[in-house]
């Protein structure tokens, strides 16, 4: 048991580091991963209408592998953070070169999470009403 709960720590927080070092690079490390062009941003689907598939995409992981980690506890403050970060790691495009603050990518950042509190929060309602 001990076993899972370090990989499950582990998952959340190597997949935190590299979310953030994906976030600041001044460029797309993914785009040169995949097409070898820093410019060139890799899309998993169509953005939706007023939101970056992407960063929900992105967000929402984190925001499961966080909920693993902490949902016995610190689960106010595990979204906490990630709300925080979500919209920090966003507006600190208007400073890094080759970014840009766009609020279709701080929308998504903000549902992937709020998408998985909401339904964390269903979850933990039914849960309770069916253990009475």
């Amino acid at each position: 048991m001990k076993k899972i709960n370090l990989l499950t720590y582990l998952s959340f927080h190597v997949s935190n580091i590299i979310l953030i070092s994906i976030y600041l690079y001044p460029g797309s490390i993914l785009g040169w991963l995949f097409y070898r062009d820093f410019q060139k941003q890799p899309q998993l689907t169509s953005d939706f209408v007023v939101l970056s598939s992407n960063h929900v995409y992105a967000f929402m992981i984190l925001s499961v592998l966080g909920i693993f980690c902490y949902h016995k506890n610190k689960i106010k403050n595990l979204f906490i953070y990630l709300f925080s970060i979500s919209i920090f790691l966003e507006l600190l495009h208007t400073i890094i070169p080759h970014r840009s603050f766009e609020y279709q990518d701080l929308i998504g950042n903000f549902f992937g999470v709020f998408f998985i509190f909401i339904s964390f929060k269903i979850y933990s309602l039914l849960k309770n009403k069916n253990d009475l």
